[in-house]
C-alpha cells in the first residue's frame, strides 16, 4: 500500500518544481556545445584536462620558478613529524612547537612528545564534554539545530590551541616512548566510530531519564557509566595512559641523563619551557559580524569541562603578519591555523594565492573575497602547522617557511612548506601569540567579554573532522 503525499507537502519549500521556467532550456545547451566545440581554447583545455591531473594543467609555472626554499630567517635543524591518518595536526604543532625547547634543555637533537597521549586525553574529556551539552540542551527537540551539532560532532579528531593547553594543563606530557603510536591513533576512523555509536547510545539514555523526571544527579550517575566504558575502550585502542614513567637518554655529549618517577605534569612543567599560558589566539575574520579589536567564542566548542574557553581576538591581517614575522625573527615558531585546501602543491611543498590559474583554463573569473568566502562556506579553518622561518626584504614577509605534519614523503622539502605571502593574506585565519608582541589597545580587549557565535560557525571549523 502506498501512502498519498498531500499537495502542501509536494510544495512544501518546492515551489521551483512545478515552475517551467526554472527548468532547464535544451535549446541553450545546444548552443553552449556549439559554442564550445567551435572554441579551440575549449577544446585544447579538454583534451589536456581528460588526460593530465588539473592541478598539472593549470599550474602557473612562473608562480613555481620564483618561489625557491631559502629564508632569511630559519629555525628548524629536526625532522617532521607524521599525523597519518587522523585530524590530530593542532596536537602535533602544539606539540612541535613545545619540543624546540625540550630538546635544547635535554640537550638532544631529535625528540617527540606522545601524540597518541593527549588524543587518548581528548576523546575521553570531549567525550565528557559531549555529553554534559547533551545534559543542558535534554529539553530541547531532538531536531533543534544545536542537538543536531552536537550529535554530528561528538568526539571529531580536530582541536584548537586552547584546547590543547586544557589537556597540558591537566594531564600534562609524556614522550613518545613511554605512550607510542597504536594502529588507531595512526588511523582513528574505525575507532572514532564505535566511539560515536556508543556515546549516541549515551545521548539517547540521557535525554530518555530527563524526560522521565530524572534529578541532575541521576543523569551524571547515568553519564559517569557511560565514561567507564569510553575509558575501556579508549584503553583497547590506544594503550593505557601512563600515571608515572621513568624517562633517561643519552645527550649529544654523550652523557646520560634519568628522570625516575616523573608523573606527566611533572615532565611537561620541566621540559615545556615556554610559557604556555601566555599565549593568546588571534585571528583574522573579515566578516561584518566579526569587528576588529573585539574577542569571541564559539558555543559548545571545547574539550575539558572547567577549563578554559577557546577565545580569539580578532585583527587585521598586516597585524596579525607582524606579530608572526616578529616573534620568528626573536627565535620562536609560530602555531597557526589556515585553510590547506587552497592553492597547495604538495610535492612542491608550495602555497601560492595564484599557484593555479584556474581562471584561463576555465575562461571565468573565481572572485569571492575572503569575507565572501566564509559567508557562502567557501572557506574555513582545516589545518594547523608552525612557522618555522620566514624570508624579509625590507623588514616585510616575502615568504614562510613551514613545519608540517604530514611526514617527509612526497611532501615538499622534507616535509617542510613555503607559504607566499600572498597566500598568507587570503587563506590564514590565525596564531597563537604571546600577549606581550601585542599593542596595548588589543592587550586591553583581550579582557572583554567575548561575542559568541553559534556552534555550527566557520571559525569553530579546526574542531571538526578534517
Amino acid at each position: 500500500m502506498t501512502t498519498a503525499m498531500t499537495s502542501n507537502s509536494l510544495e512544501l519549500g518546492s515551489e521551483f518544481m512545478n515552475n517551467d521556467n526554472a527548468a532547464i532550456d535544451l535549446a541553450g545547451v545546444k548552443s553552449w556545445c556549439e559554442e564550445f566545440q567551435n572554441n579551440p581554447q575549449y577544446r585544447l583545455a579538454q583534451n589536456a584536462v581528460t588526460q593530465n591531473d588539473l592541478g598539472d594543467v593549470a599550474l602557473d609555472r612562473s608562480v613555481v620558478t620564483g618561489i625557491d626554499h631559502t629564508f632569511s630567517h630559519k629555525l628548524d635543524d629536526w625532522k617532521v613529524t607524521n599525523q597519518k591518518k587522523s585530524g590530530r595536526c593542532w596536537m602535533f604543532a602544539a606539540l612541535n612547537l613545545f619540543r624546540v625547547g625540550a630538546m635544547k634543555k635535554m640537550n638532544i637533537k631529535e625528540f617527540e612528545f606522545s601524540q597518541n597521549y593527549p588524543l587518548f586525553w581528548d576523546k575521553f574529556e570531549r567525550a565528557n564534554y559531549f555529553l554534559e551539552a547533551i545534559i543542558e540542551t535534554a529539553d530541547r527537540p531532538i531536531d533543534d539545530r544545536t542537538v543536531c551539532f552536537l550529535l554530528d560532532h561528538p568526539v571529531d579528531d580536530g582541536g584548537q590551541w586552547n584546547m590543547f593547553i586544557n589537556l597540558l594543563n591537566k594531564h600534562g606530557a609524556v614522550p613518545q616512548s613511554v605512550m607510542p603510536e597504536t594502529k588507531s591513533s595512526s588511523h582513528t576512523l574505525f575507532m572514532n566510530r564505535t566511539l560515536v555509536h556508543k556515546l549516541h547510545e549515551g545521548a539517547r539514555s540521557l535525554r530518555e531519564l530527563h524526560s522521565a523526571g530524572a534529578s541532575i544527579e541521576k543523569l551524571r550517575a547515568e553519564k559517569n557509566e557511560i565514561l567507564k566504558v569510553i575509558y575501556r575502550m579508549l584503553c583497547i585502542h590506544l594503550g593505557t595512559p601512563p600515571r608515572r614513567f621513568d624517562w633517561q637518554w643519552r645527550d649529544e655529549d654523550k652523557e646520560f641523563h634519568r628522570d625516575s618517577e616523573m608523573t606527566p605534569l611533572e615532565f611537561a612543567d620541566k621540559y615545556i619551557t615556554l610559557p604556555r599560558d601566555e599565549y593568546v589566539c588571534i585571528v583574522n575574520d573579515t566578516r561584518q559580524s566579526s569587528p576588529y579589536g573585539k574577542t569571541f567564542t564559539v558555543n559548545y566548542l571545547g574539550n575539558v569541562v572547567g577549563g578554559e574557553i577557546v577565545k580569539y581576538l580578532n585583527v587585521e591581517i598586516d597585524v596579525m603578519k607582524d606579530i608572526a614575522m616578529r616573534t620568528i625573527m626573536d627565535g620562536e615558531p609560530v602555531w597557526f591555523g589556515c585553510d590547506s585546501g587552497k592553492m597547495i602543491r604538495r610535492d612542491m611543498g608550495l602555497w601560492d594565492a595564484k599557484l593555479f590559474d584556474y581562471n584561463t583554463l576555465y575562461d571565468t573569473q573565481f572572485n569571492l573575497e575572503k569575507e565572501e568566502r566564509l559567508n557562502y562556506h567557501q572557506t574555513c579553518m582545516t589545518h594547523a602547522m608552525l612557522f618555522t622561518g620566514i624570508d624579509v626584504v625590507n623588514n616585510k614577509p616575502r615568504k614562510w617557511r613551514v613545519e608540517n605534519s604530514w611526514g617527509d614523503d612526497n611532501t615538499g622539502a622534507k616535509g617542510f612548506f613555503v607559504i607566499s605571502d600572498s597566500w598568507f593574506d587570503e587563506h590564514m585565519f590565525e596564531i597563537a601569540a604571546r600577549k606581550s608582541y601585542l599593542p596595548k589597545s588589543l592587550q586591553a580587549a583581550l579582557d572583554e567579554t567575548p561575542i559568541v557565535l553559534p556552534p555550527w560557525d566557520p571559525m569553530g571549523a579546526l574542531a571538526k573532522t578534517q
